[in-house]
């Protein structure tokens, strides 16, 4: 199993070119599903999930065809993917597929939509908590959907079709709201989505479907009104930068030092996030090639955060903040409150000399005056880009092991870090 090993103390200088989001990529590709006719998806990140869903995809009769990266100054623009779904050949999503990363789930709603069924496999992904489909279900079934749990499948079905309602979620849901607007599309009638989620990544979502001839009011707000229709078109769509990878980045820099220039980043994505970076003293400059990150020799400032859904800040960016704040120049406390079990990477971070004090759902972090390189163990995907982060400023060596996870979400890490001085090596096997 491979591991990554960093030599901490280096200052990051130079250009870090950000790929397409892998939390757009994927509901995108699941767009395609939607229609008989192309889908042509550019800035697609080369992820472990992306290649996981494109086999998923594959089962169900979607031709998947693939370019490539081109070179020049839009380097950072990632392969470009062209998927048909002709015909849907199989309705069934099965356990071992998606039992292996959680938003292949959100085929359930538009092969329920044009098949007028489907049969999924409940899912599987990061181990943060439950993250019950509950509201997926509930959504789908006020689309007068038929849903029962079989053998830890989900049956779904619409042999008449699916009709529109209101919908009011309880609470705020990326993967919900995505899975039923995918679904209401196709749907008779209109369908009103209230307490929607407002990502960028679901706004994505949104505006490629109305590209393919779906009407959506309200992108980027947190009521959606969706007029269905009968059917959907091919369409070209650019997946935006992945604002995770921004802000884990832009973290790296302010915990190592030095200037970075985050190639193709947008401020608009994460001001939060860059808010609270700038109060524990980074700059942070946007130009027209992206966004430039830099601290030179100042300290790392205390901060007191919590998360909270889009326009706050975001969950997944909370595991980079606590490493960088192992280092701050007093007492930080980052409270989370989107997902329960986010605070596995403590004990990990522990063990290279971190001071973190857990009360509920709550940390306390107390800067300390170093790190120092040790063997640590990645829980999940945003866990292990932290111990990335904590390594690269502690001292001596740091080896990081079940990377797996990182590959999931983070394109060509080792190369980026390693191309502004980090010293950072994948160790197969």
């Amino acid at each position: 199993m491979d591991r990554i090993s960093i030599t901490g103390g280096r200052r990051l200088e130079g250009t870090i070119p950000i790929s397409g989001a892998k939390n757009a990529a994927l509901p995108l590709m699941i767009a395609s599903l939607l229609t008989p006719e192309t889908l042509t998806l550019k800035n697609v990140p080369n992820l472990a999930d992306v290649n996981l869903l494109a086999r998923i995809l594959r089962n169900h009769g979607v031709d998947l065809a693939v370019d490539g990266k081109r070179p020049g100054p839009a380097r950072y623009l990632g392969e470009t993917f062209h998927l048909t779904a002709r015909d849907i050949v199989d309705t069934v999503a099965p356990y071992e597929m998606v039992s292996r990363m959680r938003g292949s789930f959100w085929v359930l709603g538009p092969l329920l939509a044009r098949e007028g069924r489907a049969r999924v496999s409940l899912p599987g992904g990061c181990a943060i908590g439950t993250r019950p489909v509950d509201l997926h279900l509930a959504g789908l079934k006020a689309l007068d959907a038929e849903i029962d749990i079989e053998e830890g499948y989900v049956v779904a079905r619409a042999p008449s079709g699916l009709t529109g309602a209101r919908i009011i979620f309880p609470k705020v849901s990326v993967g919900a709201t995505q899975n039923v607007m995918m679904a209401a599309v196709l749907a008779r009638g209109e369908t009103v989505l209230e307490n929607a989620a407002r990502e960028p990544e679901v706004s994505d979502v949104a505006r490629c479907l109305v590209r393919m001839g779906a009407t959506i009011e309200g992108i980027g707000t947190s009521t959606l009104r969706i007029q269905g229709t009968d059917s959907l078109e091919g369409a070209v769509h650019t997946v935006l930068p992945d604002r995770i990878e921004t802000g884990t980045y832009a973290m790296a820099v302010a915990a190592t030092g030095g200037e970075v220039l985050l190639e193709g980043a947008r401020a608009d994505l994460l001001e939060a996030a860059l808010q609270i970076l700038t109060s524990a003293g980074v700059t942070i400059t946007e130009t027209n090639r992206g966004l430039r990150v830099a601290r030179n020799g100042g300290e790392i400032e205390p901060v007191q955060v919590e998360t909270r859904p889009f326009p706050g800040f975001p969950t997944d960016l909370q595991a980079q903040l606590m490493a960088l704040m192992t280092r701050a120049a007093g007492t930080s406390t980052i409270r989370e409150t989107i997902f329960e079990n986010r605070f596995m990477h403590v004990q990990e971070l522990a063990r290279l000399g971190a001071d973190i004090t857990l009360q509920g759902e709550q940390a306390v972090v107390r800067g300390v005056p170093a790190l120092h390189g040790a063997q640590v163990m990645a829980t999940d995907l945003r866990a292990s880009v932290s111990l990335v982060i904590a390594g690269l400023m502690a001292e001596g060596e740091t080896v990081v092991h079940r990377v797996y996870h990182l590959d999931r979400g983070f394109e060509r890490l080792e190369e980026k870090l390693s191309g502004c001085g980090a010293t950072i090596t994948r160790l197969v096997g």
